[in-house]
């Protein structure tokens, strides 16, 4: 498939609180079912691109797994979702913290939130065949040379398979989609002129992705004013 998917498919699906050191640092209670919300393919940014970071938001990271799905399924079983999956990728969510917080206390949805303009940069398409055991990977991310966060897949509340299963029950996960599987803890934010740079390893330490890039502040558009 390559890197197609981020120009053919057609939603990102974003699991929230998978890992429950970030759930406990943001003070959200741990799920008892997967829960997931949406971003759009046009919040897309490729590696080496530019976060724009809109007026008067903070901006906070989430390095993840991403899951690209190669085969379209609804009902699929989780015995069944590795077939549906044609590789991995690296990616972050970015959230738009302060307008996150406003609307969540106001009961409102978080789609301006999440899906900003670049606010899901991207890394290159991993083929499954690369990655043996998706859920013994290391997530790294650094800001200038610091690093924010470094966590493992191991850590998930709820595997692929089951996370596969559960959205493909709401609604059909179709090809070239991604799955984004949620973040380790460690997040915070990202300002103009920084510098981010993201690494996915396997267990014995081998690097199989990299996704660099700057933030910016964003001129014109939204402007956020509490």
């Amino acid at each position: 498939m390559s890197s197609a998917f981020a120009r053919t498919g057609k939603k990102i699906v974003a699991i929230g609180r998978n890992y429950a050191a970030h759930a406990k640092e943001l003070g959200n209670a741990v799920p008892k079912e997967p829960f997931f919300f949406l971003k759009p393919t046009s919040s897309y940014v490729q590696n080496g691109g530019k976060v724009e970071i809109p007026q008067g938001i903070i901006a906070h990271h989430e390095v993840e797994l991403g899951v690209v799905i190669g085969k379209t399924g609804r009902d699929i079983s989780p015995a069944d979702a590795k077939s549906h999956i044609s590789g991995y990728t690296l990616a972050v969510d970015m959230t738009a913290r302060n307008l996150q917080d406003r609307v969540k206390k106001a009961g409102l949805p978080w789609s301006a939130a999440k899906g900003f303009d670049t606010f899901t940069p991207i890394g290159s398409f991993i083929p499954s065949s690369e990655i043996a055991e998706p859920h013994a990977l290391q997530l790294k991310l650094d800001i200038n040379g610091v690093t924010k966060q470094d966590g493992s897949t191991a850590d998930m509340i709820f595997d692929i398979p089951s996370l596969i299963a559960h959205v493909s029950g709401i609604m059909t996960l179709e090809e070239g989609d991604v799955l984004l599987t949620g973040t380790p803890p460690g997040v915070g934010p990202i300002v103009p002129g920084d510098r981010v740079e993201c690494s996915l390893k396997d267990k014995e330490g081998k690097q199989l992705a990299s996704l660099v890039f700057d933030a910016v502040q964003r001129q014109g558009g939204y402007k956020f004013t509490a």
